[in-house]
């Protein structure tokens, strides 16, 4: 059994915290309907989601639409979502089972927790309030928080350098290529969940240092 001694947890959001395709996926059929596009559906959506609202979007239009037309119809698109996403981020979204368990695991047991997502902070910070995690986390950093996201390590390194903390102290807990792209390239531990957001890929083929099915079973390896 593989066994971590962190210091510092870095959390992402979308697929590891929330299921948040749902109110995702609400908004882009929305926004299709206004740009009289055929709609996309929760299923679709749900192996786009990852790379913040842009890439959602560019890909919603590329399944659509020839690659001449995507720059003009984007700019009517980009705002129409986030009108929409600004009333809709958290109510059809959910926690995943275990989260609560297993933050309130980490808080018993005095690890420091930061939040990193490739979400806009406009959009971050509502949903962890309307999920109710909002204060577990002591430094939350935001897609825009910084000048690179995911897969960029910066994010990372930016967490470990608030809490003084050294890569080799730290551990990320996340869902998808990105999160296990810029771990490695900060020099901390991953540790992935089967369930999340992976472009409909296996989150094992990334070799992740571990797959866990619920946060709850952070206990069995901390």
């Amino acid at each position: 059994m593989k066994i971590f001694d962190p210091k510092l947890i870095m959390i992402d959001v979308d697929g590891t915290l929330v299921d948040s395709v749902p109110d995702l996926a609400f908004c882009v059929d929305q926004m299709m309907i206004e740009l009289g596009l055929q709609l996309c559906g929760e299923e679709r959506v749900r192996n786009w989601v990852g790379n913040g609202i842009p890439k959602l979007i560019e890909r919603a239009l590329i399944d659509k639409l020839d690659k001449e037309s995507i720059s003009k119809v984007y700019e009517v698109a980009y705002p129409i979502f986030l009108k929409l996403y600004s009333d809709n981020s958290a109510i059809r979204s959910r926690l995943y089972d275990g989260v609560k368990e297993g933050l309130d695991y980490l808080k018993s047991k005095g690890y420091l927790l930061g939040c990193v997502t490739n979400k806009a902070e406009q959009f971050t910070n509502p949903l962890l309030k309307k999920m109710g995690i909002y204060n577990d986390f002591r430094l939350i950093i935001s897609g825009d928080t910084l000048d690179k996201k995911k897969p960029d390590p910066l994010p990372l390194l930016y967490g470990a350098n608030f809490f003084n903390m050294q890569p080799n102290e730290c551990l990320m807990l996340g869902d998808s290529v990105s999160d296990v792209r810029a771990a490695r390239a900060a020099g901390f531990d991953i540790i992935c969940m089967s369930y999340g957001y992976n472009h409909g890929n296996n989150i094992e083929d990334e070799n992740p240092d571990l797959v866990i099915d619920s946060m709850d079973q952070l206990k069995e390896h901390l």
